[in-house]
């Protein structure tokens, strides 16, 4: 399942501050999607997105969704 297969180390959110921040660390999949997990809790599990998913949320980021 290429969805799943992590091609990339993950790289920890360039706005991460240290201290408790709530901060997430990303890797690139096989099929061009995005694994996420939360840095300071690696253990805890990993969320799959899809290439679609993953645009689609980058979109909305850069649309100011949540602001």
């Amino acid at each position: 399942m290429k969805s799943r297969e992590i091609v990339t180390r993950f790289k920890k959110s360039s706005t991460s501050q240290g201290g408790q921040q709530e901060c997430v660390e990303v890797a690139h999949t096989a099929d061009g999607g995005r694994a996420v997990r939360d840095s300071k809790n690696r253990g805890g599990g990993i969320q799959f997105h899809t290439p679609g998913a993953w645009g689609a949320f980058l979109d909305a980021v850069k649309g100011g969704f949540g602001s």
